[in-house]
């Protein structure tokens, strides 16, 4: 292969099919540097030694199946962080799995996808690129602060910028995953603030709505569906009514976003003012007032401001916007529906906010329409 800048990150690909490696590394030679292996034996050494930001892994290999090699590489130290992508045409829900639960990242099957393919690359070397500057910033800090506390306020800076590198990686695999994410983020995260900053004008939340906690809500208002990484794009993508099973596995995007958030935390090592907001937004934004939401089926206060703020610009926008599975309904019917769901799936005082500037709200809908 061609001598490829080292400054790239690297992307390891394990595959025993040589027209395989050939068509990934002409996929992704102008943005990485991109090894190969032909053999599961051969593709563990090379994880060992390159120091790869991803391995892109081919299930159905002889002698040692992708499986087994990712069964290695999660139960050996120096590879155990590395993201894996499984890159088969084994297309079966069991299969894709199976991946997951062996510490896959991502699952993609063939025949691939250019852009799809590109789009989870960079997403994950991204994750990964973070992840590895999070432990090296901890490390870092924990030096510097026994001998320099003069620089208590640049290390914080650092620590902002890391969460923000963090945060930008998490957002951007969940855009990945469906493509009607992007503006739907944008959109709800102004919807909750000025939800926030409406409520706050009823004293029974002035206090707690400080401009330091409608800051959170804004930066951390996001990450609410980032568990839908972990959704089967059978079940994520269907164009049509959910089963009954399959929407029980869809409800399971609030606790593996609550998961993930949690994680990235224990990474950093100390605890985030919004990444505790942004767990509750993603564990709590399906519960409902009266109780019979999900996944805790909490009820009234009992059930996190955040997320209550959450519940009704979700539910707003998902209402007003086209999807694959429903038409868009018009902003006075949705409004209508909110009003309707007043003290039984919504706060009633965070209602009264929203019919305050239900108008405001159409209009930020339409400045970032898909």
């Amino acid at each position: 292969m061609l001598s490829i800048s080292s400054s790239k990150p690297t992307v390891l690909v394990i595959d025993d099919i040589p027209e395989n490696l050939t068509l990934m590394y002409q996929l992704l030679k102008d943005d990485y540097k991109v090894k190969g292996a032909s053999s599961g034996v051969r593709g563990i050494a090379l994880a060992e030694t390159a120091n790869p930001s991803l391995i892109l892994l081919d299930i159905m290999m002889p002698e040692m199946d992708g499986y087994q090699v990712c069964q290695r590489l999660k139960s050996n130290p120096a590879t155990r962080d590395i993201p894996v992508i499984f890159l088969t045409a084994k297309a079966e829900r069991v299969d894709e799995q199976r991946g997951f639960e062996l510490g896959a990242a991502d699952y993609i099957t063939k025949p691939i996808n250019p852009k799809i393919v590109q789009a989870r690359v960079k997403t994950h070397v991204s994750l990964k690129i973070a992840s590895d500057i999070l432990k090296s910033e901890k490390e870092k800090l924990e030096n510097e602060v026994k001998i320099r506390t003069a620089e208590a306020l640049r290390q914080k800076e650092e620590l902002h910028a890391i969460q923000d590198i963090a945060f930008y990686a998490m957002v951007s695999l969940a855009e990945t995953r469906d493509n009607e994410t992007g503006n739907h983020i944008r959109r709800t995260q102004i919807y909750i603030k000025r939800l926030a900053e409406t409520l706050r004008q009823n004293p029974s939340y002035t206090e707690e709505l400080s401009d330091e906690f409608i800051e959170l809500l804004y930066k951390s208002a996001p990450l609410h569906d980032i568990g839908k990484i972990g959704i089967p794009d059978a079940i994520l993508l269907k164009k049509g009514s959910l089963t009954e099973d399959e929407f029980e596995v869809m409800k399971t995007h609030t606790t593996i976003g609550y998961e993930a958030i949690k994680n990235a935390e224990k990474v950093s090592g100390r605890q985030m003012c919004f990444l505790k907001v942004a767990k509750e937004i993603a564990y709590s934004h399906h519960e409902r007032w009266d109780g019979n939401g999900y996944p805790l089926g909490l009820s009234g206060e009992s059930i996190p401001l955040s997320a209550r703020l959450m519940a009704i610009a979700d539910v707003y926008d998902a209402l007003i916007s086209k999807r694959v599975y429903k038409p868009a309904f018009t902003h006075q019917d949705a409004v209508q529906i909110i009003l309707s769901g007043k003290g039984t799936h919504f706060d009633p005082f965070i209602v009264d906010a929203f019919t305050e500037i239900s108008d405001e709200l159409y209009d930020i809908a339409l400045t970032y329409t898909n």
